[in-house]
């Protein structure tokens, strides 16, 4: 009985023991195997994360080379948009970013740099030289003041004749010249009867005068006067004093550049009468104003007759 219960019992244990697998026997490696093995993991595992790492590396190094482009190609003082679209987005395809920001067109120039393009030239302005302004004439007649300066009336040139004599002539000191006496048929002669008074302060060879009542004459129909006064083509004035006794004279007016002569008449067939005319005129630099004063008609046989006082030009 004894034994059988020992036998029961050893039978119960070892089938319980029999329910769970017997642990595998422990495998002994070598001394040799193992320094092999922590060899090749010392050197593997710092490889593998050296791998990683450089990987790494160039992965930020591409980045950063793309940002550099990116910004290359912005132009200066831009920035991002605020809906934080990349500028790039929505461009076609094909065209690559930089495109979108040259300004240059067309291929540089031979001897500069890549990307250089000349200076720009603005086109040289058409000449605005103002146009000459037209010949102008205009002639009118009005009466004589009683006294007449001279100095005043003609601040650029005067001319008083016959203050001395029928060949006695004043002109303005230091004047412009621009009157000119080209004399004209028949003989003058000089006298001392005019209505009015002419004076001056600037003469030569005179120098100033109060007032005189002199001046010039010539008789007979066809006689008289001839005058010429320089132009610079701006608007000129000149006053022409003369007169007639017992005679119709005729003032004839043109320009030597052509156009039409303007002519004017004054008669009185019984005594002497004076006037005062105004001609207004503009002529290129180098043309002329040309003015006769003639008898046309006399009726004195005694020596009806046109006369001269002065001419004055401002």
């Amino acid at each position: 009985m004894a034994e059988d219960d020992s036998t029961r019992t050893g039978a119960g244990e070892s089938g319980r023991r029999s329910a769970h697998r017997a642990p595998t026997p422990a495998r002994h490696r070598s001394a040799a195997g193992s320094a092999a093995g922590a060899l090749v993991r010392r050197w593997l595992v710092p490889l593998r994360r050296h791998r990683w790492a450089t990987a790494a590396g160039l992965a930020a190094l591409v980045c950063l080379c793309a940002a550099v482009a990116y910004v290359g190609t912005r132009p200066e003082g831009a920035s991002e948009p605020a809906t934080g679209v990349p500028a790039g987005a929505g461009r076609p395809t094909g065209f690559p970013p930089i495109e979108a920001h040259r300004t240059d067109t067309g291929p540089a120039s031979p001897g500069l740099r890549p990307r250089q393009r000349p200076p720009s030239v603005s086109p040289t302005p058409s000449p605005t030289g103002t146009t000459p302004a037209p010949p102008l004439l205009t002639v009118t007649q009005g009466e004589i003041p009683a006294h007449v300066d001279l100095t005043g009336a003609g601040p650029r040139d005067w001319v008083h004749w016959g203050l001395r004599g029928a060949d006695s002539t004043v002109r303005k000191r230091n004047g412009s010249g621009e009157i000119v006496d080209e004399g004209g048929p028949g003989a003058r002669g000089g006298w001392d009867g005019n209505q009015e008074l002419f004076g001056w302060r600037d003469g030569a060879a005179v120098p100033a005068v109060d007032g005189t009542s002199t001046g010039v004459y010539t008789c007979g129909a066809g006689n008289g006067f001839a005058l010429a006064v320089a132009g610079d083509g701006e608007l000129r004035t000149v006053r022409l004093y003369a007169g007639l006794w017992m005679a119709r004279g005729r003032l004839d007016a043109r320009l030597s550049v052509g156009g039409p002569t303007t002519t004017l008449r004054m008669e009185d067939p019984h005594t002497s009468r004076s006037a005062e005319f105004t001609l207004r005129f503009r002529v290129p630099k180098g043309a002329r104003l040309l003015v006769t004063w003639t008898a046309e008609a006399v009726f004195s046989q005694d020596c009806g007759n046109v006369g001269l006082q002065a001419v004055a030009l401002r």
